[in-house]
């Protein structure tokens, strides 16, 4: 065998080694005929990590309640970034993005495997726009406050999805359609944000005030709610025409947009549910739904 010939062949070998674990995930990921589920999840404090209260709580029932996925697949208030990006590490590190709590707090690790065949898969399905694949984010504290509850053993690979942060929502209400076919693989997907997040008005003296909620912040949290359950996805894309409430309740969209992405995902029939239905503190709410 001449020179080139051996070289072709073994960069031949070489490329069919390095995508044989990428079909191995995509066979483990046939269809089934039961779609997962998909979650907003308010995260509200990172408190809640180590706290066992009524929002954890559900956390974790909701862990219990919901078939064991594959993988999970979380976009995060809290990784904001210019284009789209997917976690492709094998082993993502846990990211302590907040400041100003007990050590406790920062002490945690959640040690979920990441997994780079999935990710590769998500590049593959969204086409528009192109996805890069990111080595160096992790986990950060939208997606392991909440599923350390769910999944304590850290056994089921997590990835994260970024939000660009430089575009409408309604491109990320288009860009998340084209993750539909998950639902059908048993990859769970989770939108983690709140859907009315005002830290500047905060009632800090509240805090221990269960259900404490300003007037608007209360309206907004049932205009939602109401929109959501009518599947009026168009109205809630154009959420700065509802009312003026709307610009309190979002004074910016970073922890909303999570909920667009779960949002383009609801297919026909699918049941909404509510759950941690609350708000705390006057210009927050935890309120979070499953759907389907």
């Amino acid at each position: 065998m001449n020179r080139k010939n051996f070289i072709t062949l073994l960069s031949g070998g070489i490329a069919m080694a390095s995508i044989q674990p990428f079909y191995d995930w995509t066979k483990g990921l046939g269809e089934e005929e039961e779609k997962m589920p998909v979650l907003f999840i308010g995260h509200g404090s990172p408190m809640n990590a180590i706290e066992d209260n009524e929002f954890s709580k559900r956390w974790q029932q909701m862990g219990k309640e919901i078939r064991t996925p594959k993988a999970v697949v979380v976009v995060s208030a809290h990784w904001l970034t210019k284009g789209t990006l997917v976690t492709a590490m094998p082993n993502p590190k846990t990211i302590h993005d907040f400041g100003g709590f007990p050590q406790a707090l920062f002490d945690v690790q959640y040690p979920a495997p990441g997994s780079p065949e999935l990710a590769t898969e998500i590049q593959k399905l969204i086409t528009n726009p192109a996805v890069e694949l990111d080595h160096d984010w992790g986990l950060d504290h939208g997606t392991w406050s909440v599923v350390k509850h769910m999944y304590p053993n850290a056994d089921i690979p997590v990835l994260q999805l970024s939000i660009d942060y430089y575009k409408p929502a309604a491109y990320h209400y288009e860009l998340a359609k084209q993750l539909l076919s998950l639902r059908k693989k048993g990859v769970l997907i989770i939108g983690s944000g709140n859907m009315v997040h005002n830290l500047r008005m905060v009632a800090w003296d509240k805090l221990n005030e269960p259900e404490y909620g300003f007037d608007w912040a209360l309206e907004m949290n049932e205009i939602f709610k109401n929109k959501i359950s009518n599947g009026f996805h168009k109205e809630l894309i154009q959420y700065e025409k509802l009312n003026k409430s709307a610009t309190l309740a979002i004074p910016s969209p970073d922890h909303y947009y999570p909920l667009l992405y779960i949002l383009a995902l609801q297919t026909d029939n699918d049941k909404v549910e509510f759950f941690n239905d609350k708000a705390v503190g006057g210009s927050l709410t935890m309120t979070s739904v499953k759907i389907g």
